[in-house]
Order: structure tokens, then C-alpha cells, then sequence
């Protein structure tokens, strides 16, 4: 069959136009994908290319597991044993051409990290860095020596026609991975699905501040919500508990997440978002609801999987950025 070439929309005057990016590849059903693998993200549509992989544990709480019994975890509520199973995630660059198109539906600066300094509550985000997980990659071609649109692009890669696929990191992004990799690195990922929502978790350990004597622990949790249905529903709600091994349990409620309440739509089936969360101790858990509304009014809550918060033993020191 002929090649199948992958086409995107290009703004004009006009109007929108199509233009080629590439030559699709098939699918990896095993192994992983490289460093310079180019993609389009099969749930939100953007150019993307592949830094590096992860490897996670993978906690599905839809999957069934040989341990049907109820059992009290730590976070003082009842749930099935879920055991966990390795699973491939990557770091990525999204094309900045893209990221106005998505910023609807995912955070293109989700990607965030404590500042090296004294100021306790500094975030600083790193525009256009993403999560994937292996099913969320269709992976393509280009003879495009420079085919993704991102200021680091050309700092972490470079252009070697022999190589397949041909973009090779550069010191640059090895030295990167290396310093960065403590709050960079997911280690847990947790899924669980409640009529038809999908939830994915995926928590990561930020570091440790000092403030007024005591020490600050910090993480950010970036969270997918996927309707695996046709009906459109619209996320109103959220409803957090968090434990602390300090003792304390918190309830937040509020409307929406992030300031938004969402519609997951057949078209728009997704969307994803990060936060964060402190503690005045090294661990704890988090869990809790979303509540969705249905076209004729009525209500019904999703259950995010219940996840661990877990400090670093090792503490190292905070990334310095992009500053090179």
C-alpha cells in the first residue's frame, strides 16, 4: 500500500490548511522507543519527540487481581490489592506550533520544579514537556532535519542521517537527564475507572524546604481524565482527602480543577492537568472523587485512585533549569 502520510493544520489567512509532517511508521507492539523518535500524540493531537524513557510501575485498579478480598491500607479506607506491573512512559518535547491548539485540554507547562534558592513557594515551570505512555505514541517519519518546533530541540538533539530514527541526544540532554532526573523521574503510575471515567495519576516527589523551623515537603500530581463513553460529561467538583504520617488528614473541596470544569466529549475525550500538594512530613497518601455532571442534570462521582506521597531518601540538589 502506499505510504500513509500524516498531515496538520497550517494557520493561513485564510483559513486552515493541511500540510505533510511526515510518513507514519507502524506501531511498536514491544520494546521501546528511542531517543529522536518523532509521534503524534494519539489522544491530544500534538507533534512531539521522544527525549528518553521511563520505566514505571503501573497500578491498574481495573485490572483484576488474584486477591479479591477488601483490605485497610494505609490511608484508612477499603480497597483491592493492586498489584503492580512495569510499564514504558517518556519524556518528550511538544511542537510548539502545536501548543496553543491543546492548551484546552492539556497543560502545555504542567512540568514544574522548585527553585534552588530560599523562597519556599517558588514553582517554575519548563514550557512544552510532557509525560507519554507507550499506547499514546504513533510514531512517524520526516526527512525534516529540524521537524519540531521547541527551544531545546536543538540543544538536546542533533541531526545524523545514518541513525534510525535519525536525531541523537547530545551531551547536552544526557548531562540534563542526569542532574534532573530526581524530580523528574515517575516512578508510580495509578489508573482506575468509574462508569466509563478513566483516572490516571501520576505523582512525583519535588523536594524538601525548610519554613519557620519545620520542614516542607513538596510533590506535583498530574492527572488525566479520559471518557471512555459517547455521552458528554462535565467534570464540576473535585474532592480530595490527604493523609500525612505526621498524623493530620485534610478534605479539600472546590469546583473544577485548575480553575476549569472540563466537557469530555466524544471529539475532546481527555483532559489533563497537574498540581501540588505539600506535607510537613516525608510521606503520606492521597485520594478521593471527581464529581461529573450528565447532560439531563444529574450527577455522579469518579473515584481517583488512592496514590502514595513518598520523599526522595536520598536528597539532592534542587535543578538549576535551563541555565546552562
Amino acid at each position: 500500500p502506499p505510504p500513509n502520510y500524516l498531515s496538520a493544520p497550517r494557520n493561513r489567512p485564510e483559513g486552515k490548511v493541511l500540510e505533510t509532517v511526515g510518513v507514519f511508521e507502524a506501531p511498536k507492539q514491544h520494546g521501546k522507543y528511542e531517543t529522536g523518535q518523532l509521534f503524534l500524540h494519539s489522544v491530544f493531537g500534538y507533534r512531539g519527540i521522544v527525549l528518553f524513557p521511563w520505566q514505571a510501575r503501573l497500578y491498574d485498579r481495573d485490572v483484576a487481581s488474584p486477591v479479591t478480598e477488601k483490605s485497610e491500607n494505609a490511608a484508612g479506607h477499603g480497597s483491592k490489592e493492586v498489584k503492580g506491573k512495569t510499564h514504558t512512559y517518556y519524556q518528550v518535547l511538544i511542537d510548539a506550533r502545536d501548543c496553543p491548539h491543546i492548551s484546552q485540554r492539556s497543560q502545555t507547562e504542567a512540568v514544574t520544579f522548585l527553585a534552588n534558592h530560599d523562597d519556599s513557594r517558588a514553582l517554575y515551570a519548563i514550557p512544552g514537556l510532557d509525560y507519554v505512555s507507550h499506547e499514546d505514541i504513533l510514531p512517524y517519519s520526516s526527512t525534516d532535519q529540524v521537524p519540531i518546533q521547541h527551544e531545546l530541540f536543538e540543544r538536546f538533539l542533533m541531526y545524523d542521517q545514518t541513525k534510525v530514527p535519525p536525531f541523537v541526544a547530545r551531551d547536552t540532554l544526557c548531562a540534563w537527564q542526569e542532574k534532573n532526573h530526581p524530580w523528574l523521574e515517575l516512578s508510580d503510575v495509578h489508573r482506575e475507572t468509574t462508569e466509563n471515567i478513566r483516572v490516571t495519576v501520576i505523582p512525583f516527589y519535588m523536594g524538601m524546604r525548610e519554613a519557620q523551623n519545620s520542614h516542607v515537603y513538596w510533590w506535583r500530581y498530574c492527572i488525566r481524565l479520559e471518557n471512555l463513553d459517547s455521552e458528554v460529561v462535565q467534570l464540576r467538583e473535585r474532592h480530595w482527602r490527604i493523609f500525612s504520617l505526621s498524623g493530620t488528614l485534610e478534605t479539600v473541596r472546590g469546583r473544577g480543577v485548575v480553575g476549569r470544569e472540563p466537557v469530555l466529549s466524544k471529539e475532546q475525550p481527555a483532559f489533563q492537568y497537574s498540581s501540588h500538594v505539600s506535607l510537613q512530613a516525608s510521606s503520606g497518601h492521597m485520594w478521593g472523587t471527581f464529581r461529573f455532571e450528565r447532560p439531563d442534570g444529574s450527577h455522579f462521582d469518579v473515584r481517583i485512585p488512592p496514590f502514595s506521597l513518598e520523599s526522595n531518601k536520598d536528597e539532592k540538589t534542587p535543578p538549576s533549569g535551563l541555565h546552562w
